[in-house]
Protein backbone atom coordinates (compact mmCIF):
# COMPACT_ATOMS: atom_id res chain seq x y z
CA UNK A 1 0.00 0.00 0.00
CA UNK A 2 2.89 2.39 0.44
CA UNK A 3 2.66 3.22 -3.61
CA UNK A 4 -0.42 4.24 -2.83
CA UNK A 5 0.69 7.15 -0.28
CA UNK A 6 4.27 7.93 -2.26
CA UNK A 7 2.80 8.39 -6.20
CA UNK A 8 5.21 9.69 -8.56
CA UNK A 9 2.64 10.41 -11.43
CA UNK A 10 -0.95 10.67 -10.52
CA UNK A 11 -4.22 10.92 -13.35
CA UNK A 12 -7.41 12.37 -12.13
CA UNK A 13 -10.42 11.01 -13.70
CA UNK A 14 -12.78 13.34 -14.11
CA UNK A 15 -10.24 16.58 -14.32
CA UNK A 16 -12.32 19.55 -14.92
CA UNK A 17 -12.32 23.59 -15.95
CA UNK A 18 -14.95 24.82 -13.48
CA UNK A 19 -13.18 25.45 -10.38
CA UNK A 20 -16.52 23.99 -8.66
CA UNK A 21 -16.34 20.87 -9.58
CA UNK A 22 -14.78 17.94 -7.56
CA UNK A 23 -12.20 17.26 -10.64
CA UNK A 24 -10.50 20.52 -10.60
CA UNK A 25 -10.30 21.09 -6.65
CA UNK A 26 -8.23 17.59 -6.61
CA UNK A 27 -6.13 18.08 -9.98
CA UNK A 28 -5.13 21.93 -8.49
CA UNK A 29 -4.37 20.26 -4.67
CA UNK A 30 -2.06 17.99 -6.50
CA UNK A 31 -0.47 20.16 -9.17
CA UNK A 32 2.40 21.88 -7.69
CA UNK A 33 4.18 18.62 -6.14
CA UNK A 34 3.09 15.97 -8.54
CA UNK A 35 3.24 14.42 -12.35
CA UNK A 36 -0.74 15.12 -12.71
CA UNK A 37 -2.77 13.75 -16.05
CA UNK A 38 -5.84 14.94 -16.44
CA UNK A 39 -8.67 12.93 -17.99
CA UNK A 40 -10.99 14.31 -19.66
CA UNK A 41 -12.65 13.64 -22.81
CA UNK A 42 -14.91 16.84 -23.59
CA UNK A 43 -11.86 19.50 -22.90
CA UNK A 44 -8.28 19.87 -24.85
CA UNK A 45 -6.43 21.48 -21.94
CA UNK A 46 -7.02 21.97 -17.79
CA UNK A 47 -4.87 24.86 -16.25
CA UNK A 48 -2.34 24.34 -19.04
CA UNK A 49 -1.91 20.88 -18.78
CA UNK A 50 -2.88 18.80 -22.15
CA UNK A 51 -5.86 16.55 -21.37
CA UNK A 52 -6.32 12.57 -22.54
CA UNK A 53 -9.93 11.20 -23.25
CA UNK A 54 -8.70 7.80 -21.23
CA UNK A 55 -6.00 6.63 -19.42
CA UNK A 56 -5.27 4.27 -22.32
CA UNK A 57 -3.98 7.04 -24.51
CA UNK A 58 -1.30 7.86 -21.21
CA UNK A 59 1.63 5.90 -22.78
CA UNK A 60 3.88 6.79 -19.04
CA UNK A 61 3.04 4.86 -16.04
CA UNK A 62 0.78 5.77 -13.80
CA UNK A 63 1.35 5.41 -9.98
CA UNK A 64 -2.33 6.53 -8.73
CA UNK A 65 -5.87 7.08 -10.85
CA UNK A 66 -8.22 9.44 -8.81
CA UNK A 67 -11.81 8.64 -10.30
CA UNK A 68 -14.38 11.79 -9.99
CA UNK A 69 -16.89 10.53 -12.21
CA UNK A 70 -20.28 10.06 -11.94
CA UNK A 71 -20.68 5.81 -10.72
CA UNK A 72 -21.98 4.77 -13.55
CA UNK A 73 -19.06 5.70 -15.61
CA UNK A 74 -16.98 3.69 -12.68
CA UNK A 75 -17.04 0.44 -14.16
CA UNK A 76 -15.58 1.05 -17.48
CA UNK A 77 -13.13 3.40 -16.25
CA UNK A 78 -12.35 0.47 -14.01
CA UNK A 79 -11.28 -1.92 -17.13
CA UNK A 80 -9.34 0.78 -18.78
CA UNK A 81 -7.16 1.62 -15.72
CA UNK A 82 -6.95 -2.42 -14.86
CA UNK A 83 -5.39 -3.06 -18.55
CA UNK A 84 -3.21 0.14 -17.90
CA UNK A 85 -1.91 -1.94 -14.83
CA UNK A 86 -2.67 1.25 -12.65
CA UNK A 87 -2.47 -0.85 -9.20
CA UNK A 88 -3.96 2.24 -6.92
CA UNK A 89 -7.25 4.17 -7.19
CA UNK A 90 -8.82 6.52 -5.38
CA UNK A 91 -12.61 6.43 -5.95
CA UNK A 92 -14.79 9.77 -4.92
CA UNK A 93 -17.63 9.29 -6.67
CA UNK A 94 -20.92 8.79 -4.98
CA UNK A 95 -23.99 6.50 -5.40
CA UNK A 96 -23.23 3.13 -5.04
CA UNK A 97 -24.48 0.68 -1.68
CA UNK A 98 -25.19 3.48 0.46
CA UNK A 99 -27.73 4.74 -1.89
CA UNK A 100 -29.14 1.06 -1.99
CA UNK A 101 -27.12 0.40 -5.47
CA UNK A 102 -25.66 -2.47 -4.40
CA UNK A 103 -25.15 -4.31 -8.03
CA UNK A 104 -22.92 -1.16 -8.89
CA UNK A 105 -21.19 -1.47 -6.10
CA UNK A 106 -20.20 -5.39 -6.86
CA UNK A 107 -19.25 -5.06 -10.06
CA UNK A 108 -16.88 -2.31 -9.27
CA UNK A 109 -15.40 -4.89 -7.16
CA UNK A 110 -15.26 -7.77 -9.12
CA UNK A 111 -13.22 -5.63 -11.50
CA UNK A 112 -10.72 -4.38 -8.29
CA UNK A 113 -10.66 -7.78 -7.28
CA UNK A 114 -9.66 -8.72 -11.49
CA UNK A 115 -6.86 -6.80 -12.03
CA UNK A 116 -5.42 -7.07 -8.00
CA UNK A 117 -5.96 -3.21 -7.92
CA UNK A 118 -6.18 -1.47 -4.11
CA UNK A 119 -8.93 1.00 -3.95
CA UNK A 120 -9.45 3.66 -1.46
CA UNK A 121 -13.45 4.36 -1.68
CA UNK A 122 -16.11 4.18 -3.41
CA UNK A 123 -17.99 6.82 -1.58
CA UNK A 124 -14.93 9.00 0.01
CA UNK A 125 -13.41 12.27 0.80
CA UNK A 126 -9.50 11.45 -0.41
CA UNK A 127 -6.69 10.74 1.55
CA UNK A 128 -3.77 13.04 2.40
CA UNK A 129 0.17 12.10 3.47
CA UNK A 130 1.40 15.40 4.92
CA UNK A 131 4.95 13.75 4.41
CA UNK A 132 4.95 14.71 0.85
CA UNK A 133 1.77 16.73 0.46
CA UNK A 134 -0.44 14.14 -1.55
CA UNK A 135 -3.70 15.89 -1.36
CA UNK A 136 -6.93 14.13 -3.36
CA UNK A 137 -9.38 15.82 -0.74
CA UNK A 138 -12.13 17.53 -3.07
CA UNK A 139 -12.73 20.21 -0.46
CA UNK A 140 -10.65 23.65 -1.57
CA UNK A 141 -7.88 24.96 0.52
CA UNK A 142 -9.25 28.01 1.31
CA UNK A 143 -12.26 26.46 2.49
CA UNK A 144 -10.81 23.27 4.88
CA UNK A 145 -7.25 23.77 6.24
CA UNK A 146 -4.68 21.31 5.45
CA UNK A 147 -2.66 20.12 8.71
CA UNK A 148 1.02 20.72 9.59
CA UNK A 149 3.05 17.38 9.69
CA UNK A 150 2.61 15.17 12.47
CA UNK A 151 2.30 11.96 14.13
CA UNK A 152 -0.83 11.50 14.20
CA UNK A 153 -3.15 9.41 11.93
CA UNK A 154 -6.68 9.33 11.22
CA UNK A 155 -8.84 6.93 9.34
CA UNK A 156 -12.48 7.88 9.20
CA UNK A 157 -15.56 6.22 7.55
CA UNK A 158 -17.07 9.49 7.18
CA UNK A 159 -16.33 12.26 5.20
CA UNK A 160 -17.82 15.30 6.44
CA UNK A 161 -16.56 14.12 10.06
CA UNK A 162 -12.93 13.82 8.46
CA UNK A 163 -13.15 17.14 6.68
CA UNK A 164 -14.72 19.10 10.13
CA UNK A 165 -12.00 17.73 11.78
CA UNK A 166 -9.15 18.59 9.91
CA UNK A 167 -10.11 21.83 9.63
CA UNK A 168 -10.95 22.60 13.33
CA UNK A 169 -7.78 20.85 15.02
CA UNK A 170 -5.49 21.90 11.77
CA UNK A 171 -6.44 25.48 13.44
CA UNK A 172 -5.20 24.28 16.77
CA UNK A 173 -2.05 23.23 15.78
CA UNK A 174 -2.38 19.41 15.43
CA UNK A 175 0.27 17.46 13.55
CA UNK A 176 -1.38 14.53 10.83
CA UNK A 177 1.11 12.09 9.15
CA UNK A 178 -2.14 10.61 7.42
CA UNK A 179 -5.73 11.17 7.04
CA UNK A 180 -7.86 8.45 4.88
CA UNK A 181 -11.73 8.94 4.22
CA UNK A 182 -12.35 5.22 3.00
CA UNK A 183 -16.16 5.22 2.57
CA UNK A 184 -17.80 1.96 1.85
CA UNK A 185 -14.51 0.44 1.71
CA UNK A 186 -15.05 -1.59 -1.53
CA UNK A 187 -12.35 -4.08 -1.28
CA UNK A 188 -9.95 -1.96 1.30
CA UNK A 189 -11.17 -1.60 4.62
CA UNK A 190 -10.07 -0.25 8.43
CA UNK A 191 -8.22 -3.65 8.89
CA UNK A 192 -6.20 -2.86 5.63
CA UNK A 193 -5.11 0.52 6.66
CA UNK A 194 -4.39 -0.25 9.95
CA UNK A 195 -1.94 -2.94 8.91
CA UNK A 196 -0.35 -0.39 6.75
CA UNK A 197 0.04 2.46 9.39
CA UNK A 198 1.47 0.17 11.80
CA UNK A 199 4.20 0.07 9.26
CA UNK A 200 4.22 3.49 8.76
CA UNK A 201 7.68 5.35 10.06
CA UNK A 202 5.32 8.43 10.57
CA UNK A 203 2.64 7.55 11.87
CA UNK A 204 2.16 7.74 16.17
CA UNK A 205 -0.70 7.47 17.29
CA UNK A 206 -4.01 6.14 14.68
CA UNK A 207 -7.23 7.31 15.70
CA UNK A 208 -10.76 5.86 13.96
CA UNK A 209 -13.98 7.07 13.45
CA UNK A 210 -16.22 4.11 12.53
CA UNK A 211 -19.76 3.28 11.51
CA UNK A 212 -18.90 -0.65 11.27
CA UNK A 213 -16.06 -2.98 10.87
CA UNK A 214 -16.35 -5.26 7.03
CA UNK A 215 -15.01 -8.27 8.58
CA UNK A 216 -15.26 -8.89 12.58
CA UNK A 217 -12.50 -11.81 12.74
CA UNK A 218 -10.38 -9.94 10.49
CA UNK A 219 -10.55 -6.77 12.17
CA UNK A 220 -10.14 -8.71 15.76
CA UNK A 221 -6.76 -10.63 14.09
CA UNK A 222 -5.57 -6.48 12.93
CA UNK A 223 -5.75 -4.90 15.94
CA UNK A 224 -3.58 -7.88 17.83
CA UNK A 225 -0.96 -7.17 16.22
CA UNK A 226 -0.63 -3.66 16.09
CA UNK A 227 1.43 -2.08 18.76
CA UNK A 228 1.32 1.61 18.38
CA UNK A 229 -2.32 2.80 20.59
CA UNK A 230 -5.56 2.79 18.22
CA UNK A 231 -8.50 5.20 19.90
CA UNK A 232 -11.75 4.54 18.31
CA UNK A 233 -14.75 6.99 17.96
CA UNK A 234 -17.20 4.25 17.00
CA UNK A 235 -20.70 5.96 15.50
CA UNK A 236 -24.21 4.13 15.16
CA UNK A 237 -24.92 3.49 18.66
CA UNK A 238 -28.20 3.93 18.96
CA UNK A 239 -31.01 2.50 16.75
CA UNK A 240 -31.21 5.71 15.24
CA UNK A 241 -27.70 6.24 14.54
CA UNK A 242 -27.57 2.74 13.07
CA UNK A 243 -30.62 3.61 10.59
CA UNK A 244 -28.45 6.65 9.56
CA UNK A 245 -24.98 4.34 9.46
CA UNK A 246 -26.80 2.20 6.95
CA UNK A 247 -27.80 4.98 4.09
CA UNK A 248 -24.51 6.66 5.23
CA UNK A 249 -22.17 4.07 3.82
CA UNK A 250 -24.37 1.50 3.57
CA UNK A 251 -22.67 -0.32 6.57
CA UNK A 252 -24.91 -1.82 9.42
CA UNK A 253 -23.86 -0.78 12.60
CA UNK A 254 -23.92 -3.69 15.10
CA UNK A 255 -24.15 -3.64 18.67
CA UNK A 256 -22.08 -0.96 20.10
CA UNK A 257 -21.65 -3.20 23.79
CA UNK A 258 -19.69 -6.11 21.59
CA UNK A 259 -17.77 -3.66 19.89
CA UNK A 260 -17.22 -2.05 23.33
CA UNK A 261 -16.09 -5.60 24.84
CA UNK A 262 -13.65 -5.95 21.72
CA UNK A 263 -12.13 -2.96 22.46
CA UNK A 264 -11.45 -3.58 26.09
CA UNK A 265 -10.70 -6.79 25.43
CA UNK A 266 -7.84 -5.89 22.66
CA UNK A 267 -6.43 -3.02 24.54
CA UNK A 268 -8.15 -0.28 22.22
CA UNK A 269 -8.98 3.03 23.64
CA UNK A 270 -12.42 3.94 23.12
CA UNK A 271 -13.17 7.77 22.79
CA UNK A 272 -17.01 8.88 23.75
CA UNK A 273 -16.79 12.07 21.60
CA UNK A 274 -14.81 13.42 18.64
CA UNK A 275 -13.69 15.78 21.29
CA UNK A 276 -12.37 13.11 23.50
CA UNK A 277 -11.10 10.97 20.44
CA UNK A 278 -8.45 13.96 19.85
CA UNK A 279 -7.97 14.84 23.53
CA UNK A 280 -6.55 11.39 23.93
CA UNK A 281 -4.44 11.53 20.93
CA UNK A 282 -2.69 14.29 21.99
CA UNK A 283 -1.30 13.37 25.39
CA UNK A 284 -0.71 10.41 23.23
CA UNK A 285 1.52 12.02 20.45
CA UNK A 286 3.59 14.23 22.86
CA UNK A 287 4.51 12.04 26.25
CA UNK A 288 6.81 9.50 26.69
CA UNK A 289 4.66 6.63 28.88
CA UNK A 290 5.85 7.70 32.53
CA UNK A 291 7.97 5.64 35.08
CA UNK A 292 5.17 5.73 37.49
CA UNK A 293 0.99 7.07 37.68
CA UNK A 294 1.12 9.43 40.74
CA UNK A 295 0.84 12.91 40.06
CA UNK A 296 1.42 16.52 41.18
CA UNK A 297 -1.48 19.38 40.77
CA UNK A 298 0.75 22.75 40.60
CA UNK A 299 -2.73 25.55 40.57
CA UNK A 300 -2.91 29.06 41.25
CA UNK A 301 -6.45 28.55 41.71
CA UNK A 302 -8.00 26.84 44.53
CA UNK A 303 -11.28 26.14 42.62
CA UNK A 304 -9.41 24.67 40.16
CA UNK A 305 -7.33 22.70 42.45
CA UNK A 306 -10.79 20.90 43.99
CA UNK A 307 -12.53 20.60 40.65
CA UNK A 308 -8.86 18.51 38.99
CA UNK A 309 -9.04 16.42 42.35
CA UNK A 310 -12.53 15.28 41.96
CA UNK A 311 -11.69 14.34 38.15
CA UNK A 312 -8.71 12.54 38.96
CA UNK A 313 -10.38 10.82 42.12
CA UNK A 314 -13.35 9.79 39.75
CA UNK A 315 -10.93 8.68 36.92
CA UNK A 316 -9.27 6.17 40.12
CA UNK A 317 -5.94 8.06 39.17
CA UNK A 318 -3.12 8.72 42.50
CA UNK A 319 -1.93 12.17 43.86
CA UNK A 320 1.29 11.84 44.93
CA UNK A 321 2.41 12.02 48.40
CA UNK A 322 5.33 14.63 48.69
CA UNK A 323 8.29 13.61 50.14
CA UNK A 324 9.43 15.16 53.81
CA UNK A 325 12.44 16.84 51.39
CA UNK A 326 9.87 18.17 49.30
CA UNK A 327 7.87 19.55 51.69
CA UNK A 328 10.53 20.99 53.89
CA UNK A 329 11.93 22.62 50.43
CA UNK A 330 8.90 24.22 49.87
CA UNK A 331 8.11 25.64 53.40
CA UNK A 332 11.32 27.49 53.08
CA UNK A 333 10.34 28.79 49.64
CA UNK A 334 6.65 29.28 49.46
CA UNK A 335 4.75 32.47 51.58
CA UNK A 336 2.58 31.12 54.75
CA UNK A 337 -0.35 31.46 52.28
CA UNK A 338 0.68 28.47 50.57
CA UNK A 339 -0.53 25.16 51.87
CA UNK A 340 2.33 22.23 51.59
CA UNK A 341 0.05 19.77 50.00
CA UNK A 342 -1.34 18.11 47.11
CA UNK A 343 -2.70 19.68 45.27
CA UNK A 344 -0.01 22.27 45.51
CA UNK A 345 -2.01 25.74 45.64
CA UNK A 346 0.36 28.68 44.94
CA UNK A 347 -2.63 31.33 45.35
CA UNK A 348 -3.81 33.93 43.59
CA UNK A 349 -0.74 36.29 43.34
CA UNK A 350 1.33 33.51 42.28
CA UNK A 351 4.34 34.41 40.05
CA UNK A 352 6.04 33.03 37.32
CA UNK A 353 9.49 32.51 40.09
CA UNK A 354 6.58 30.62 42.10
CA UNK A 355 5.66 28.28 39.50
CA UNK A 356 9.37 27.32 38.57
CA UNK A 357 10.44 26.67 42.42
CA UNK A 358 7.58 24.12 42.81
CA UNK A 359 8.31 22.95 39.42
CA UNK A 360 12.05 22.31 39.66
CA UNK A 361 11.20 20.83 43.48
CA UNK A 362 8.74 18.45 41.99
CA UNK A 363 11.07 17.38 39.21
CA UNK A 364 13.73 16.23 41.88
CA UNK A 365 10.79 14.38 44.27
CA UNK A 366 11.21 10.48 43.13
CA UNK A 367 7.41 10.09 44.47
CA UNK A 368 5.91 12.23 41.68
CA UNK A 369 5.70 10.64 38.19
CA UNK A 370 3.72 13.49 36.39
CA UNK A 371 2.96 17.26 36.59
CA UNK A 372 -0.60 18.46 36.23
CA UNK A 373 0.24 22.22 35.95
CA UNK A 374 -2.80 24.69 36.26
CA UNK A 375 -2.39 27.98 35.07
CA UNK A 376 -4.69 30.94 35.34
CA UNK A 377 -2.89 33.41 33.02
CA UNK A 378 -5.60 35.95 34.03
CA UNK A 379 -4.18 36.99 37.71
CA UNK A 380 -1.71 40.09 37.15
CA UNK A 381 1.16 37.97 38.64
CA UNK A 382 1.68 35.89 35.96
CA UNK A 383 3.93 36.93 32.99
CA UNK A 384 3.99 35.39 29.30
CA UNK A 385 7.80 33.88 31.09
CA UNK A 386 5.71 31.13 32.20
CA UNK A 387 5.78 28.92 29.27
CA UNK A 388 9.75 28.99 28.88
CA UNK A 389 9.52 27.88 32.78
CA UNK A 390 7.62 25.25 31.79
CA UNK A 391 9.41 24.24 28.82
CA UNK A 392 12.87 24.70 30.44
CA UNK A 393 12.28 22.11 33.42
CA UNK A 394 10.27 19.86 31.39
CA UNK A 395 11.97 16.94 33.13
CA UNK A 396 9.07 14.80 33.84
CA UNK A 397 5.83 13.62 32.03
CA UNK A 398 4.05 17.22 32.06
CA UNK A 399 0.46 18.40 31.06
CA UNK A 400 -0.82 22.01 31.13
CA UNK A 401 -4.78 23.35 32.19
CA UNK A 402 -5.15 27.25 31.19
CA UNK A 403 -8.92 28.31 30.69
CA UNK A 404 -8.85 31.81 28.79
CA UNK A 405 -8.89 33.71 25.64
CA UNK A 406 -6.63 34.95 23.25
CA UNK A 407 -3.62 35.34 25.38
CA UNK A 408 -4.20 32.07 27.45
CA UNK A 409 -4.35 30.43 24.10
CA UNK A 410 -1.03 31.48 22.93
CA UNK A 411 0.32 29.80 26.06
CA UNK A 412 -1.03 27.26 24.87
CA UNK A 413 0.44 26.75 21.46
CA UNK A 414 3.62 27.86 22.43
CA UNK A 415 3.78 24.94 25.00
CA UNK A 416 2.75 22.43 22.69
CA UNK A 417 5.05 23.32 20.28
CA UNK A 418 7.41 21.80 22.73
CA UNK A 419 5.35 18.60 23.23
CA UNK A 420 3.32 19.65 26.14
CA UNK A 421 -0.38 18.85 25.72
CA UNK A 422 -2.65 21.45 26.86
CA UNK A 423 -6.00 21.38 27.92
CA UNK A 424 -8.91 24.16 27.98
CA UNK A 425 -10.80 22.37 31.37
CA UNK A 426 -9.62 19.69 34.15
CA UNK A 427 -11.66 16.94 32.73
CA UNK A 428 -10.71 16.98 29.54
CA UNK A 429 -6.49 16.40 30.62
CA UNK A 430 -7.89 13.78 33.51
CA UNK A 431 -9.81 11.73 31.21
CA UNK A 432 -7.14 11.59 28.44
CA UNK A 433 -4.32 11.23 31.26
CA UNK A 434 -6.05 8.17 32.53
CA UNK A 435 -6.85 6.60 28.90
CA UNK A 436 -2.86 7.38 28.40
CA UNK A 437 -1.96 5.42 31.81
Amino acid sequence: MKSLFYPKTIAVIGASQHTHKVGNVIFRNLLKDFRVIPINPNTKEILGKKTFPSVKKVKEKIDLAVITTKAQLVPKIMEECGRKKIKNIIIISSGFKETGNIKLETKVKTILNKYKITCIGVNCLGILNTENNLDTLFLPQNKLKRPKKGNISFICQSGAIGAAILDLYSEQDYGFAKFISYGNATNTDESDLLNYLNKDKKTKVICMYIEAVQNGKKFIKTINKIKKPIIILKGGKTKKGIEAALSHTGSLAGNSKIYSAVFKQNRIIEANSIEELFDIAKIFSKLKKPKGKKILVITNGGGYSIITSDEIDKSKLELAELSPQTRMALKKTMPKTVNIRNPLDLVGDATTKRYEKAIKLANKDKNINILLIIILYQTSTLTQDITDIIIKNNKKPTIVIATGGNKTEIIKRKLERHNIPCYGFPKNAVTSLSKFL
